[in-house]
């Protein structure tokens, strides 16, 4: 029986799948798990969007691509990634996505495919659920701590969703439009969006989904005091 280190240590993000929607059952168990999740003072600060409607999914893609093709760079509820990137942290952002598109044959200059593979994430890899996760804008209202726990939450329903043969990708990109995101789904305006996680059924013929980025030794990012 696979462990829960199995669990970890096998995943990766899959960028390409089935057109296959979560049945909702399925996507009630995995949120069930992942809300045991432990949060500071037990606030649960999560507030999921569970979508496998396909009409409002191209909604919320079709917004995010006019505002990248109307060349916005973000309109977002918090700051994802750094706003400077610093050694270690830029090389390996610049090697995984160089591996991404050697793995797919993509030339440095080919920005069409480039582009395209981007806007990929807006179409959520052809996976026909896609969860969205906000949580109260009094939550981040001058502290982080309910940002962690969201992590947490992430990682928990990616796990939960291998119980069920569910691949998973976390999305950043969504991030960087998250007021794009909040206006499609009419959400209330006391919520502010933090991410998104696509599941689904993997294609198993997709070149892409063999890709999984190396991590550095531990040596590089622990500290060990006997």
């Amino acid at each position: 029986m696979p462990t829960i280190i199995d669990a970890i240590t096998s995943r990766s993000s899959k960028r390409a799948y089935l057109p296959k929607p979560v049945p909702k059952e399925i996507q009630e168990k995995i949120l069930h798990a992942a809300s045991m999740t432990p949060s500071g003072a037990n606030m649960q600060p999560w507030k999921v969007y569970a979508i496998s409607n396909e009409d409002l999914l191209k909604k919320i893609g079709d917004a995010i691509i006019k505002k990248m093709n109307e060349g916005v760079v973000h309109d977002q509820f918090i700051q994802y990634y750094p706003v400077k990137w610093v050694h270690p942290y830029k090389k390996r952002r610049v090697i995984t996505g160089a591996g991404l598109y050697k793995l797919m044959e993509v030339d440095r200059k080919d920005n069409d495919t480039r582009i395209k593979m981007w806007q990929d994430n807006f179409r959520w890899f052809g996976a026909k659920t896609v969860f969205f996760v906000f949580t109260d804008k009094a939550n981040i209202d001058g502290a982080e701590g309910a940002l962690l726990d969201c992590g947490a939450y992430m990682q928990s329903i990616m796990l939960a969703a291998q119980e069920f043969g569910i691949e998973s990708c976390p999305q950043g990109s969504t991030t960087e439009f998250g007021k794009v995101v909040a206006e499609a789904l009419d959400a209330p305006d006391n919520l502010a969006f933090l991410y998104s996680v696509v599941l689904g059924y993997e294609d198993k013929e997709a070149k892409i989904n063999t890709y999984q980025p190396t991590r550095v030794p531990l040596k590089e990012s622990v500290t060990f005091i006997d």
